[in-house]
């Protein structure tokens, strides 16, 4: 097939709608591509639930291949699955997702050995234009002796570490409800959750990537409604969703209200310092709440503010030497998961804070989240620049009120912040508002997006 590569081939990973825009003649193509470009003898490769998944990734497998690379194939897994056994076998690795999508999309996000991250500035574009460059005429031939194509089973071991990085041991009994959205959580939690003084109960554990519930995208409130109801008709501790591929984890209290991630990004980060000592540089991207840095100071930490995105929380996690980092999109980083996101990870120390004392959950994170946020609001423009522009216009000048552009356009001042940042594949502006009160917060989040919609 001849593919736009430009609407397939993301700012950090591969996806689009399967046959339409990609399929396993350009999963190939890929896969050699990725033998090419991180120059690996051996690789590893995982897939999800969706019915494309198989075929996608043993399509990749036979593209690397014939490039003289052995491949691994661990099969059905979560997304953080992969980055495990990408880091305990020290192999690049590919896993074939969409994370959150609708079922007619698929996608690969790659890794380099370690779980390093593959993105636009790390391998991505090289890759793109190899792809591109071979769409019509094929991967070249090489002279290599081709690969062998093997299978491990790793869900215990991957199971194994995380619980050996949080003391779940002597937690008092909790009941949790946990809702996989037909993801790759159905598949995991049962393992991971095993042994312990959990009463679990499931929703939605079936693998199925058409996703006949609802779709696997907690971050949209409609998708946490059943989760909601149920953590209150079973009198449950607290409610756990995951995303398609479960790297993602969203948690609702005993109330069944959402939990911010801003105040699980807290809670861990106090968590992790206490780990080290109560030293350490911990991550967080520019829209979380002003309720991390403060946490993180408070617990002896060193919060330094990044871009959002995952290529840049880790490779500012490798360069610091940070022990954890946290997005607001519950994307959740941890130094002793070779810096790569893992929603379990973050899910076990929800469970081992609760389960370490007697309150509620809510209760618990009622110290963490401080502030009033709007959340993130999508507007659709005809021109992001210009609104922008106009948002600069608007507020630079004020009195008290400071702006910075290390991700979209940041307007600060002693009471409240927004941000407002473009999407890099709709024409959307992503606006994010936090106040120290809830009647400051909506002033400030209405006078935006007057100002973007107007």
């Amino acid at each position: 097939m001849t593919a736009d590569l430009s609407q397939l081939v993301k700012a950090y990973d591969v996806r689009g709608v399967v046959p339409d825009q990609w399929d396993e003649t350009l999963a190939e193509l890929f896969g050699a591509a990725f033998a090419q470009v991180t120059g690996a003898t051996a690789i590893v490769t995982g897939h999800d639930m969706r019915p494309s998944s198989p075929g996608l990734s043993r399509a990749f497998a036979r593209g690397a291949a014939a490039r003289g690379v052995d491949v691994t194939e661990i099969g059905l897994c979560s997304t953080d699955q992969l980055y495990y056994a990408s880091g305990a076998f020290g192999l690049p690795g590919a896993m074939f997702t969409a994370s959150h999508n609708p079922a007619r999309y698929n996608g690969i996000k790659m890794c380099r050995a370690g779980a390093a991250p593959v993105g636009q500035d790390t391998g991505l574009t090289e890759i793109r234009e190899l792809v591109e460059s071979w769409t019509d005429s094929g991967a070249p031939s090489s002279d290599a002796t081709p690969g062998t194509v093997g299978r491990r089973d790793t869900l215990e071991d991957y199971a194994a570490h995380l619980r050996g990085l949080v003391d779940l041991s002597s937690i008092r009994p909790l009941k949790v409800v946990v809702d996989a959205g037909n993801g790759m959580g159905g598949h995991t939690v049962p393992t991971v959750f095993a042994g312990l003084p959990l009463e679990l109960v499931p929703m939605y554990f079936e693998l199925d990537g058409t996703f006949p519930n609802h779709e696997a995208n907690p971050l949209d409130p409609a998708n946490l409604v059943d989760l909601r109801k149920r953590v209150r008709e079973e009198s449950a501790d607290l409610g756990i969703a995951f995303d398609g591929d479960a790297d993602r984890c969203f948690v609702v209290d005993e109330r069944g209200e959402p939990v911010s991630p801003s105040a699980v990004t807290a809670l861990v980060a106090a968590r992790e310092l206490a780990r080290y000592g109560g030293r350490g540089t911990v991550i967080h991207n520019l829209i979380t709440s002003w309720s991390v840095p403060e946490v993180v100071r408070e617990n002896g930490g060193t919060p330094v503010r990044t871009r959002v995105g995952h290529s840049f929380i880790k490779a500012e996690m490798a360069a610091s030497g940070a022990i954890f980092g946290g997005e607001h999109s519950a994307h959740y980083y941890f130094k002793d998961f070779w810096n790569a996101d893992t929603g379990m990870l973050a899910a076990l120390h929800v469970l081992a804070a609760l389960g370490g004392q007697e309150g509620t959950l809510s209760a618990l994170v009622a110290q963490y989240d401080r502030y009033a946020g709007s959340g993130e609001i999508n507007s659709t423009v005809d021109d992001q620049a210009g609104r922008i522009a106009a948002i600069r216009t608007a507020y630079e000048g004020r009195e008290g009120v400071t702006l910075d552009e290390l991700d979209g356009l940041t307007v600060t001042a002693a009471d409240w912040w927004f941000n407002v940042r473009p999407s890099n594949t709709e024409p959307l502006l992503r606006l994010n508002a936090e106040a120290r009160d809830e009647a400051t917060m909506t002033e400030v989040r209405d006078e935006a997006l007057a100002i973007i919609r107007g």
